[in-house]
């Protein structure tokens, strides 16, 4: 069995890859496969034609993040001891993806493991997505270090160390191969978004860490398939949130998170409304309807061991939205 595998999930991303592969082929250490969600802007030829010697999954359809990963990696499952999984608008540096394994071998109580990501277009501050680690709070909403809602701070080198997160960054991670097809992979109905943070939630009910190494960096673009703008992208976060909580509290903690959860997400309805984003404010609207269509289908899946309940590694933060907006504090440090 081979150490590990860098493989990357693309969808329309030709001017990405074009940029982004050259410096990954570069830097690592690992054999690179590219899994293409059936792109129609020439990814594919453009692949066969540069990079004969990469494994190329083909996929029939665009089967979205999470259920275009799941495919991928069960057609490679039990060749490789670790996954590294990379968005293709991602730059990395030398010896990220060796460091990253060795960070994983090193702690072993730990499943999975994200560097630090930086803005690709203003290395200088946090990237959005995933930050300096992640995290949730009690009402299901995630953030991150480097990164609360809308304010994004400069790398000053205050998140260089280790530390334990709820979270890893789906732009960038290594994960255990065994483990993640263990816990089911990604949730395939999400299709995009929150996908990795139901994947660590349902990691961590299994007893399992999730690990920030701020020794290594990468540099991420974001928003190449799906812009942060996007109604649609509204409408994922949002139905997929209430989906993960669904899935990983009991009935009774679902209950009681909703019971509060409501009226945040019709403050969320009205600010979108009031503030001229009528297409997201509907888009909240379809969310839910989704949701109780969908989670009167979805089964609840318990711990592969049991008495392992997930303990979060972050502070303890009721409402990072009321802890943004009410205590004005917008930056990790100051909660």
């Amino acid at each position: 069995m081979k150490d590990a595998a860098i493989v990357i999930l693309n969808y329309n991303g030709k001017d990405m890859l074009e940029k982004f592969l050259p410096i990954v082929l570069k830097n690592s250490d690992f054999e690179v496969i590219i899994a293409d969600n059936c792109s129609n802007d020439g990814s594919q030829e453009f692949l066969s034609a540069h990079f004969k010697s990469l494994q190329l999954i083909q996929l029939t359809e665009n089967l979205g993040y999470s259920q275009g990963y799941n495919e991928a990696l069960k057609r490679i499952q039990g060749q490789y001891n670790y996954y590294i999984l990379l968005n293709s608008d991602v730059e990395v540096t030398p010896y990220w993806d060796r460091d990253l394994i060795k960070w994983l071998e090193k702690h072993g109580e730990y499943a999975a493991v994200q560097p630090k990501v930086l803005s690709q277009q203003n290395p200088k501050v946090f990237d959005y997505a995933g930050a300096g680690g992640g995290y949730i709070d009690q009402l299901g909403y995630p953030f991150c270090r480097g990164r609360i809602l809308e304010t994004i701070e400069e790398d000053k080198g205050q998140f260089d160390g280790d530390v334990q997160v709820d979270w890893v960054s789906g732009a960038c991670f290594a994960i255990k191969a065994e483990l993640f097809h263990a816990v089911g992979g990604f949730e395939s109905s999400f299709f995009a978004h929150m996908e990795e943070i139901d994947l660590c939630w349902r990691l961590s009910r299994n007893g399992w860490k999730l690990g920030y190494f701020g020794g290594i960096k990468v540099k991420h673009v974001g928003g190449g398939t799906l812009s942060r703008t996007s109604p649609f992208k509204t409408y994922l976060n949002f139905r997929n949130n209430l989906l993960m909580l669904y899935r990983n509290l009991s009935s009774w903690g679902f209950f009681k998170v909703m019971m509060i959860r409501v009226f945040f997400d019709l403050a969320a309805f009205l600010h979108f409304g009031l503030f001229g984003k009528g297409k997201h404010a509907k888009q909240v609207i379809k969310a839910y309807r989704d949701f109780f269509k969908m989670s009167a289908k979805m089964e609840r899946k318990a711990p592969l061991a049991s008495k392992l309940p997930f303990q979060r590694a972050s502070k303890q933060v009721f409402s990072i939205v009321l802890s943004y907006y009410l205590k004005r504090k917008k930056y990790y440090s100051e909660i």
